[in-house]
C-alpha cells in the first residue's frame, strides 16, 4: 500500500498508475500552496499577487497587464482585478500607453520592491524546508519528470 493511499484512507488500489501519480501531485502542491499562503498572508498577499511583483521586479521596467499574464505560474483568470489590488496597496502603479491607449503597463513601486526584499530570504527558506531533504540529483530528475509531464499540455497551450 503506498502513502498516499494510506494518507487518503483508500482501501482499493489506484485504478491505474497515472491516477496515482496525478493526486501525488495534486496533494502535494495543495499542502505546499498552503504553507506559501501561509507565508504570504503575513504580508498581506496572495500567491499570484507575489508572483506579479516577482515578474515584475524580474523584468526591471514596466510590462504590459497581458504580457505578466503570459508569464504567471499559475495562470490568474482576472489580471485587472489582481493588479488593483496591488495598485491599492501601492505595490505597483499603472500608465497607459501613449501609442496605444488599450495597453496599460504596469510597474512594482519602490514598496514592492522593499517587501519583496523582505520575502526573499523567509521564501528560500520555505523552499529549502519544503524540499531541502532530496538531493540535488533527485532536485534535477523531479524536475525533469514534470517537465516531461507537462508536455501532455502543450498543444493547448
Amino acid at each position: 500500500m503506498s502513502q498516499l493511499q494510506k494518507d487518503l484512507k483508500k482501501k482499493r488500489p489506484f485504478e491505474v498508475p497515472e491516477q496515482e501519480a496525478m493526486l501525488n501531485l495534486v496533494r502535494t502542491n495543495d499542502l505546499f500552496q498552503n504553507r506559501f499562503g501561509r507565508l504570504f498572508r503575513q504580508y498581506d498577499l496572495t500567491g499570484s499577487q507575489y508572483n506579479v511583483l516577482r515578474i515584475l521586479r524580474g523584468e526591471g521596467q514596466p510590462l504590459p497587464s497581458l504580457e505578466i499574464a503570459s508569464r504567471m505560474v499559475q495562470v490568474v483568470p482576472a489580471i485587472t482585478g489582481l493588479i488593483d489590488r496591488l495598485e491599492k496597496q501601492e505595490l505597483v502603479a499603472r500608465a497607459r500607453c501613449e501609442e496605444d491607449r488599450r495597453v496599460v503597463y504596469v510597474k512594482i513601486t519602490e514598496k514592492g520592491i522593499r517587501l519583496l526584499a523582505t520575502l526573499d530570504a523567509p521564501v528560500v527558506a520555505l523552499h529549502k524546508d519544503l524540499l531541502g531533504h532530496l538531493s540535488r540529483t533527485e532536485l534535477s530528475e523531479l524536475n525533469r519528470l514534470l517537465e516531461k509531464a507537462r508536455l501532455s499540455t502543450a498543444a493547448e497551450e
